[in-house]
């Protein structure tokens, strides 16, 4: 079966409930109904309402259901037998972050046997302080982003790193129909990925993507294996089928067999994670249509009022007839539109009020617009404590900017972000610290550290002067060791002229004017002893690096924190460059704390301890800042979706700009879309023409884009506000062309000239 439903149809609501029918009715001992969906927060969700749905039954919780994703199900799968693929009993999964220190590990080796690999990429108009920045910053972080989506589509396609050696030995050699010239990409692609793999074998692990690719060759290996997990799980109920991959496809397919039960749900319109994958909601298109399914469309919905339906309607319909890139129009759209529910209906739609629809075409800087949402939502929130409110931005960064002045503002909110702000900000007092201890002459950094640990001071005005005013002073201390170590009493503190200050510390109890470090309230102290606290404080930090990297980081965590949850923050963190150590050890602090500085720069994702670890309910009264990726799935009373301009939503207009492509590449490549289109050019035997994958690459982000932004809308129950802004480069930024659309039909509607 088949089941296409609009957002807000409740497909989680029926896949639940079906498999909670058939848990207690068509299941026998030691079989299990199989749910597949897409997202970690989905499984605990999905979870959570079959066991509360079968818990009235008087049946266990979590007896006779399997809810997993791809990977836990591959996972279960290569565990039954691990030496059916070459792995040992207890192998290990190596998480994304091992494995991006891997990569980036063979890519930087691979950058050295390749001095001069950007002369044919690299622009000609560049300046040379410009490419020599390039090739020191830039270059290496497209080296590994291209290589990392090279290796995951290689696996997609189940192509060995030997395998793909082979066939470029086979051009080069001219025993192949396709030319050697022109796959330099792959090339480099298939010698990263070979020792990226190596480096693998070495640890005794596999990663995310090998699972997948192993759990299908053990299906295909071994017939009793098969047999025994058909049995085991005789129904399997497929979420998000959307988003299903060539490879997820594949897997599933095997499990059910000829004879097996398999319901798919799914909304192609809400396809939204297609940039370079294999995902495809062509795959659930296809399969709505294939004999013998039952095809059901859900067209109902009672998530939003009538006029977020129409407005969510009239873009599928404006992208099918009227989008300007008419190879994209078959991107969005098509049966089922969103119907209300009908009268009667347990679930009925918010009243119809065209008013709470603000479509703003203003002209705003990224600032102006930004502004301009948190003083609306600081007139609307005291007036609507009960209901939720969010804000969606393309991009993380953006969030991170809205969070800023959101805090600013005094307005409360929670993230749905990369990383969390507290997150963000543990890391880098750590890491400043860390950055200090690694290079402990330099005053700067000490001067910096200072500004950490004063860090709440900094808050109000009074207090936020004063450190300053000292940070200043440790900045221009021409010898940090005359401060810290001072010989025979003797050292920096004492060249200083401290007038009226008896430089004796003042303990305090109670309340005090500023934050407090243990018993003792800094304005409470002189300036002398201030820099004399912070002295002996950073001394046994200097003491303690002698420590393990974790024990280090928990030492000075104890210094700087007093929150629980900060403290907590700094645990996960100490045990995360804990396991790094181990696996790089010949790493010193310079290495290690360059792993902080990239979590607080939200380079990479590290779970705090928000709500999106175990799942996310919006809250009310408090502001939720999310990406439209995670907003997927999510509802809020109101809406304002932010930054809708031609860069975070092209249309493949002659003026538009792609973010894929780097502007220091010559002739606007996408070199990770042309270093994919020389892999599949080598499988298949046919040769690459460069630039194609790049203009197509174009055409797929405007079609995922349009899709994004249809589930955008479809987030909001009775109010949804649009804006835009002209961004900040030289060029301004146009308002996105579907934005346009949207407007002109919305003031037709409402019959404004």
């Amino acid at each position: 079966m088949g089941i296409s439903a609009v957002p807000g149809a409740g497909k989680t609501h029926i896949l639940a409930v079906l498999a909670a029918k058939l848990v207690t009715t068509d299941i026998d001992d030691g079989q299990e109904v199989l749910v597949v969906t897409l997202m970690n927060s989905a499984v605990e969700s999905i979870k959570s309402r079959v066991a509360g749905l079968v818990g009235g039954t008087g049946l266990l919780r979590n007896v006779g259901y399997r809810v997993r994703t791809l990977h836990g199900l591959a996972h279960d799968i290569v565990r039954e037998r691990p030496g059916l693929v070459g792995l040992a009993e207890d192998f290990r999964i190596v998480d994304e972050r091992v494995a991006r220190q891997i990569r980036e590990n063979v890519v930087e080796m691979w950058l050295r046997s390749h001095p001069d690999a950007a002369d044919g990429f690299l622009s000609l108009d560049l300046y040379d302080r410009q490419r020599e920045w390039i090739d020191r910053v830039k270059w290496p972080d497209v080296v590994h982003d291209v290589a990392n989506v090279f290796i995951k589509r290689a696996k997609d396609l189940r192509f060995s790193p030997e395998r793909l050696l082979d066939r470029l030995e086979q051009c080069a050699n001219g025993s192949a129909t396709v030319s050697p010239e022109g796959f330099f990409l792959a090339r480099m692609g298939a010698d990263i990925y070979a020792d990226y793999q190596k480096s693998l074998h070495y640890r005794g692990g596999v990663d995310f993507d090998d699972l997948i690719r192993l759990a299908l060759e053990a299906l295909q290996r071994d017939e009793e294996l098969l047999a025994r997990l058909r049995c085991r799980w005789p129904f399997i109920l497929e979420d998000e089928a959307q988003d299903s991959s060539d490879l997820q496809e594949t897997i599933l397919r095997r499990l059910v067999g000829p004879n097996g039960n398999w319901v798919r749900v799914g909304d192609p319109n809400q396809a939204i994670n297609t940039t370079f994958t294999t995902a495809n909601p062509r795959f659930l298109r296809a399969f709505l249509e294939e004999p013998g399914v039952s095809a059901l469309p859900l067209h109902n919905s009672g998530r939003s009022q009538r006029c977020i339906i129409d407005l969510a309607n009239y873009l599928a319909e404006w992208t099918m007839n009227d989008h300007p890139e008419r190879r994209v129009q078959d991107s969005l759209g098509g049966p089922p539109f969103i119907e209300p529910t009908p009268p009667g209906d347990p679930q009925p739609n918010p009243p119809t009020n065209q008013s709470t629809i603000y479509l703003f075409s203003r002209r705003l800087s990224p600032g102006k617009e930004i502004q301009a949402v948190v003083q609306s939502l600081a007139r609307w929130l005291p007036q609507h404590p009960d209901d939720a409110v969010a804000v969606l931005v393309p991009r993380n960064q953006r969030g991170f900017e809205v969070t800023d002045a959101l805090g600013r503002a005094g307005i409360p909110y929670v993230e749905l972000l990369r990383s969390t702000t507290s997150t963000r900000k543990t890391a880098g007092a750590l890491g400043n610290v860390l950055q200090y201890l690694a290079t402990p002459s330099s005053a700067p950094q000490l001067a910096r550290v200072f500004q950490v640990w004063r860090r709440e001071d900094l808050e109000e005005e009074t207090s936020a002067k004063r450190v300053k005013r000292l940070s200043s002073l440790i900045h221009k201390c021409r010898h940090v060791e005359d401060y810290l170590w001072p010989r025979a009493g003797v050292g920096w503190l004492e060249q200083i002229d401290w007038p009226g200050e008896t430089g004796e510390a003042k303990q305090t109890s109670g309340e005090g004017d500023g934050a407090p470090f243990g018993s003792i309230h800094v304005p409470a102290l002189s300036d002398r002893a201030v820099l004399e606290l912070f002295r002996d404080l950073v001394c046994r930090w200097q003491e303690a690096t002698v420590l393990a990297i974790d024990q280090l980081i928990l030492t000075i965590a104890q210094d700087l924190f007093i929150e629980p949850r900060e403290l907590a923050l700094s645990h996960r963190l100490a045990a995360m460059l804990s396991t790094v150590s181990e696996n790089n050890p010949d790493w010193r602090l310079p290495e290690l704390t360059s792993e902080l500085a990239t979590i607080a720069r939200n380079q990479r994702r590290f779970l705090g301890f928000g709500d999106e670890d175990s799942g996310f309910e919006p809250p009310k009264g408090k502001v939720t800042i999310s990406t439209l990726h995670k907003a997927k799935g999510l509802e809020w009373d109101r809406v304002y979706l932010m930054s809708v301009n031609s860069y975070n939503f092209p249309s493949a207009q002659p003026y538009d700009e792609y973010i894929s492509e780097k502007w220091f590449i010559r002739d606007r490549l996408n070199l990770e879309a042309e270093a994919l289109a020389q892999l599949e050019s080598l499988d298949q035997g046919n040769p690459c023409e460069q630039g194609r994958a790049t203009r197509q690459a174009r055409l797929d982000y405007v079609a995922e884009r349009l899709r994004l932004l249809y589930v955008g809308i479809t987030r909001a129950k009775k109010e949804l506000i649009l804006t835009w802004n002209t961004g900040r480069s030289r060029e301004p930024k146009q308002m996105a062309v579907p934005f346009i659309a949207l407007h002109t039909w919305w003031e037709e509607r409402q019959g404004i000239q």
